[in-house]
């Protein structure tokens, strides 16, 4: 509906697990492609079979409700498959946005997009800025944490 009133569709997708400025920073520039942003959310499924089973920290409701509430994001879908394909298939948007750690060949979806005369942008991302990064951290703190109370116990 809004390609027939002339607006630009954008999509992009990921876990979103544990939302940081770099996500933040990355959907603001996603939006900035177009006039609607569409985030595609991995399913808890889907990111335990991409991150591995402590992922994801944060159920797939959780993330879906605080992505959609960012003034940036305009609709949110949770797809359960590996890849977005099904759903930028059905979608066809007119921009498909990624992180620039994809190779611009390895965007699931790219070609499609491409094909009907979109295009394919990649993001730079900020450094220092990642969830995998602050799960790490996380756990660091956590278990020096537990160090401290076991010597003084």
């Amino acid at each position: 509906m809004a390609q027939k009133q002339g607006r630009r569709v954008v999509f992009t997708n990921g876990c979103f697990d544990l939302l940081h400025p770099g996500h933040v920073r990355y959907l603001a520039a996603a939006r900035g492609a177009g006039d609607l942003l569409v985030v595609g959310v991995n399913s808890d499924r889907s990111v335990r079979g991409l991150k591995g089973p402590g992922r994801p920290v944060q159920n797939e409701d959780a993330r879906a409700e605080v992505l959609a509430a960012l003034a940036a994001v305009d609709h949110v879908v949770v797809f359960d498959a590996a890849t977005p394909l099904a759903l930028i298939e059905s979608l066809a948007p007119d921009v498909l946005v990624k992180g620039a750690d994809w190779a611009a060949g390895d965007i699931v979806g790219g070609d499609l997009v491409r094909a009907r005369g979109g295009e394919v942008v990649r993001v730079r991302l900020v450094p220092g800025q990642s969830t995998t990064r602050l799960v790490t951290r996380s756990s660091r703190a956590d278990a020096a944490a537990a160090r401290r109370s076991a010597s003084q116990g």
